[in-house]
């Protein structure tokens, strides 16, 4: 309420909220009612003094030394202070202390305080004139203004710690959580093992002990850290679980689910999925929700960040992405594809204030703490559950995959004529693209318009609301329409690996992805930085020289869209499966061979008495019983005909 925006080229100020819908008025009188969802996804909508948050890249971040995030991440507490009185910056609780009262002393002098402070503490050459650029740094480039500049050098090829001694730790961390007490050399000494047990005995370069012992500080939990006793549960949690979600947004819990239908793989057999979504709790709104498979580990939080915080109508090459998924799907659908473009652009999304993980459910790396730390977003475990309870995300996510997988089961066309489908028996009709996309569309049309039990108003016990319809009454309840963020940064959090310019493009996970602006970086052997959606593969996101992320679509991406396209998957995949089961029946068959004892085969005897009687039922002499014709020993067989036709 109040605040000032820029929308269809004019300002306004918003007078009101109510019902999802936000009323504004211009200063010439005229007024305006759009949608919430439709404003904060507008061309050109901003607020007016509002800049985008900004993220920090996250191959940059991690190429910084310890001790330069460390010393960025203090002076982001101590401007907090400076700015808020208190060092978890706006929200946080506690006393501001007194010299840092914003109600009692100005900002100049609150900048002179830090110095002192900081002075104090041995901190060199810091002065008020200090402290006050290191302010203005944080604002205009975020937690990477506050990294001393000189720390800031290319990246190395190798790395400044190796990412399997990096695994080693965290694994060495993990076992002695929460069991007993454990030093830094006992945890060294098992990460050591781990190695050596993983990748043989002295494949892996080990850092020196020193170097070992910084980094197992560094990744150790804070309030548990080495050497410390196991902290155990003294009594029971307090009553009534978390706080109530009283805002959209508010509280967006994490959850996984698994499917009760298959998808066909990239290798053309099939794979168990399962699906990670965020599901808001004020409003039971699904923010986000990944398709993936069971075996492959969680989804990273970097995608679940990319998916729930910028609309997809900001995100590059939008329209035409859901165009091809949408003619490479089943030919009835929930909803055309216009109408899906407006129900899309309408569907919520929000940067979350609160996250809460249930165990596993998702990969949180440094450079997403880091993220989220730029974004003022709280993680949180999941409350444990108790003997065979749950918690209402999973409760909620569960009934959702059980109504989608009937969806999806009704949603294959019927068998064609002779078509087989007995390699089909378990649902995997489906590849996991296109999966995900009748999930999108089902969440979109169904799930969102759906009265859900949970939506009830304590007074009117017997009218449910729709996750959309409650989205909407918790904006005008609020007073506040929660921000997503902007297009490009969709492509900033998703995660990143380096890859090489060839002459034909970019390869990366069996597919080639090119685009003109790749031209001038062909074959010259420099690696960039590549950020790309692991359940994606439409396009990537390629940072060239200029800082810029340039999108970069998969060269093949328009196969959905030519003739019998998917006719022509099917029956690769069958023949895929056909030679899986040919290779493993005659590895069967090898072993069978190999254990029986040399000998006539029956099987080729019964043909032969059969000759001798006239043959029987009609088979021709001399072949067995299937249309094969027997083998006599250093003979050939004889072709029928008929009998492989009737085989077909």
């Amino acid at each position: 309420m109040g605040a000032r925006v820029e929308f269809e080229g004019r300002t306004w100020q918003v007078s009101g909220l109510a019902d999802g819908r936000v009323y504004v008025a211009a200063d010439d009188g005229a007024t305006g009612c759009v949608l919430a969802a439709r404003l904060v996804t507008a061309p050109g909508f901003k607020v007016v003094g509002q800049a985008d948050p900004p993220i920090p890249s996250a191959e940059a971040w991690a190429a910084l030394p310890l001790a330069a995030r460390e010393r960025a991440l203090a002076w982001q507490r101590h401007i907090r202070e400076i700015e808020t009185g208190l060092p978890g910056g706006p929200g946080s609780r506690g006393v501001p202390r007194d010299d840092y009262d914003p109600q009692r002393f100005t900002l100049a002098e609150r900048e002179h305080a830090k110095a002192r402070e900081l002075a104090a503490l041995g901190w060199t050459k810091v002065s008020r004139a200090t402290v006050q650029r290191r302010r203005i740094a944080y604002h205009k480039q975020g937690l990477m203004g506050l990294v001393d500049q000189r720390t800031v050098r290319p990246r190395s090829g190798t790395g400044r710690a190796d990412g399997r001694v990096v695994a080693a730790v965290l694994e060495a961390l993990r076992l002695r959580r929460g069991r007993k007490a454990a030093t830094v050399k006992q945890i060294i000494d098992l990460a050591e093992r781990i190695v050596a047990d993983r990748h043989g005995p002295g494949r892996v370069k080990l850092p020196a002990k020193a170097s070992m012992y910084r980094l197992v500080k560094a990744l150790s939990d804070p309030a548990e850290p080495p050497g410390s006793a196991a902290r155990t549960a003294t009594r029971p949690g307090p009553a009534g679980g978390p706080p109530a979600a009283l805002r959209p947004s508010e509280r967006v819990q994490v959850a996984t689910a698994r499917l009760s239908v298959g998808a066909v793989g990239e290798d053309g057999t099939t794979v168990e999925v399962a699906v990670t979504a965020a599901l808001d709790q004020a409003s039971g709104c699904v923010l986000a929700a990944v398709l993936h498979p069971l075996q492959g580990g969680p989804v990273q939080l970097s995608v679940l960040l990319a998916e729930m915080a910028v609309p997809r109508p900001l995100r590059p090459g939008w329209p035409a992405l859901l165009e091809q998924a949408h003619a490479g799907g089943p030919a009835r659908r929930l909803m055309s594809l216009p109408d899906r473009i407006e129900a899309t652009a309408a569907r919520p999304t929000a940067v979350p204030e609160t996250l809460v993980l249930d165990h596993g459910t998702a990969g949180v790396t440094s450079a997403v703490l880091t993220v989220c730390e730029s974004l003022g977003i709280s993680l949180e475990p999941a409350p444990p559950r108790t003997a065979g309870a749950r918690c209402g995300a999973l409760r909620t996510l569960e009934v959702l995959a059980g109504l989608f997988s009937r969806h999806a089961v009704a949603a294959r066309p019927p068998a064609a004529a002779g078509e087989n489908r007995a390699d089909e028996a378990d649902g995997a009709y489906w590849s996991m693209p296109q999966l995900q996309d009748l999930l999108d569309e089902w969440i979109t049309g169904v799930w969102h318009q759906r009265a859900q039990e949970q939506l009830r108003h304590p007074l009117l016990p017997r009218a449910g609301l729709a996750p959309q319809e409650m989205w909407q009454v918790l904006l005008g309840a609020a007073g506040r329409v929660p921000l997503p963020l902007a297009g490009q940064h969709y492509g900033e959090l998703l995660p990143a690996r380096r890859c090489a310019v060839t002459e034909s493009g970019i390869r990366l996970g069996g597919r080639r992805y090119d685009d003109a602006c790749l031209d001038e970086h062909r074959g010259r052997g420099d690696r960039f930085e590549v950020h790309h959606h692991p359940h994606d593969s439409r396009q990537v996101f390629v940072r060239l020289p200029d800082g810029q992320l340039h999108v970069v679509p998969w060269a093949q991406g328009e196969h959905g869209l030519r003739p019998f396209d998917e006719l022509l998957r099917r029956r690769t995949g069958a023949v895929l499966a056909h030679r899986a089961a040919g290779a493993r029946a005659g590895a069967d068959g090898g072993v069978q061979a190999g254990s029986v004892r040399a000998g006539p085969s029956p099987a080729a005897a019964q043909p032969r008495e059969a000759a001798a009687r006239g043959g029987t039922g009609g088979a021709v002499p001399g072949t067995a019983s299937g249309g094969t014709a027997a083998v006599e020993p250093g003979g050939l067989s004889v072709y029928d005909a008929e009998a492989e036709a009737g085989q077909w």
